[in-house]
């Protein structure tokens, strides 16, 4: 019988099966091959007991995707939320998101919440920006439900993931699309203004049969260790076309002379500050690289 882990704490699973639930867990045979299932993934499993809803899962059907951290599998949309302030757009938090997205293939969405505290228009160059590259970008007010009916028709039929700071609005906006307490809400310290998170486990939700989202908890600091940095560029979409202009086979576009993503920057095709994002990003992943196999 093949069903669909849709949250695990521990070593216990709940399948979907249908209109049912079951409470699973691995058969040996997957802790001997060290194969864990994660939400997400889609599983043959094996009946117990039917009056109790027990079950074990005895294989892990093929992914479409993977996640190391948090643990999730195919995922077809990663929402990535910000927020205007409480706390502020961390860009550089978001371009790492994008790139993660583009390197597994899922499709990222960004929604930039709390648009009601948007008074100095601060949210007006970054949707621009990321629509300008070729990114979805919506305005949400969670808590006053404006441009939760646009997230819904984006989120229809996928596995879709939220990812974000805590204290943006994640669990707010699930809130709100199920028009009830879904998930709790991770409170703003008011002392210094950051998230505190408070989601403990991963879990799906499931808005009809055939869409689903997600509130994570450590979503905000996945890790994009996987990504060579040598590759990194390959990952900002608006580098593509300019990648082919570089003087030089494997240029870095941090010290090289006649570099097409340069060029670019001054032709203004390619913004200047998600340049130096990528070249943030580009030392951070080489620094990490130098002790991968140490």
């Amino acid at each position: 019988m093949k069903g669909l882990i849709v949250e695990n704490i521990s070593n216990l699973y709940k399948i979907k099966v249908g209109n049912l639930l079951y409470d699973a867990t691995p058969r040996g045979k997957l802790k001997k091959d060290e194969i864990s299932p994660v939400v997400g993934d889609k599983v043959e499993i094996n009946i117990l007991n039917k009056e109790e809803n027990k079950a074990v899962i005895e294989e892990i059907l093929p992914r479409t995707n993977y996640i190391k951290r948090p643990k999730m599998s195919n995922l077809t949309q990663i929402i990535l939320v910000i927020s205007c302030k409480n706390p502020k757009p961390d860009l550089l938090l978001l371009d790492k998101q994008l790139a993660f997205a583009e390197y597994l293939g899922i499709k990222p969405i960004i929604v930039l919440n709390k648009a009601d505290l948007d008074k100095k228009q601060e949210f007006k160059p970054i949707k621009e920006l990321y629509t300008k590259i070729g990114y979805t970008v919506i305005e949400t007010e969670a808590k006053n439900l404006k441009g939760i009916n646009e997230l819904e028709k984006i989120l229809k039929n996928n596995v879709n993931a939220f990812s974000g700071n805590s204290g943006v609005g994640k669990s707010t906006l699930i809130n709100a699309i199920f028009k009830t307490e879904q998930t709790q809400e991770g409170e703003i310290s008011q002392r210094n203004k950051r998230g505190k998170n408070t989601t403990t486990s991963i879990k799906l939700y499931e808005i009809d049969e055939n869409t689903y989202i997600a509130d994570t908890p450590g979503f905000s600091t996945f890790d994009i260790s996987e990504i060579q940095y040598n590759e990194l560029d390959q990952y900002f979409k608006e580098f593509k076309s300019e990648m082919e202009k570089c003087e030089f086979v494997g240029c870095t576009h941090i010290k090289e002379q006649n570099c097409g993503i340069k060029n670019a920057i001054n032709e203004g095709k390619i913004d200047e500050t998600r340049y130096d994002r990528f070249c943030k990003i580009y030392k951070e992943l080489k620094e990490k690289d130098k002790y991968k196999y140490n």
